[in-house]
């Protein structure tokens, strides 16, 4: 990752620098993970949750660093708690959104009867990436002006 930042580091924005570096940082790691599932099983098994909480902790470090570092510790309360909890909305969006699209059910709902056509690839980590992308394009034509 360190490598791919290097390398874009001056192609992207001051102001989306930090979650553009996390993007790097949680696709390599994806890549990681999934290399250890398909060719180290037992590894990967015993890891568990705790490769994909290596992107959280990156979240966390940069807000810390864009926010926190920067503001006194009533408002880097409200933001953590802000963050928080839209971080949080933002996930359950986003996997629900995927959850329809991809097995046409919700909390064991099925939406679309039995023999309704899925898109496989949104249950699959690359799908994650394309409904981000649908939903950021959703959130900006809603919000902003023309």
């Amino acid at each position: 990752s360190n490598i791919v930042v290097s390398l874009i580091k001056n192609l992207i924005p001051n102001k989306v620098r930090i979650p553009a570096f996390i993007v790097v940082i949680a696709s390599f790691v994806t890549i990681v993970e999934m290399v250890l599932e398909a060719f180290i099983p037992f590894l990967y098994d015993q890891l568990g949750i705790f490769i994909p909480l290596i992107v959280v902790n990156c979240v966390i470090l940069g807000r810390a660093e864009a926010f926190a570092s920067k503001n006194n510790v009533y408002h880097s309360i409200i933001d953590g708690l802000g963050m928080g909890l839209g971080f949080t909305l933002a996930l359950t969006v986003l996997g629900a959104t995927r959850e329809i699209l991809g097995s046409g059910s919700i909390f064991n709902l099925v939406l679309f009867g039995e023999n309704a056509n899925t898109i496989l690839l949104f249950i699959l980590p690359p799908g994650a990436f394309i409904a981000l992308a649908y939903l950021s394009a959703i959130y900006n034509k809603l919000t902003l002006k023309n």
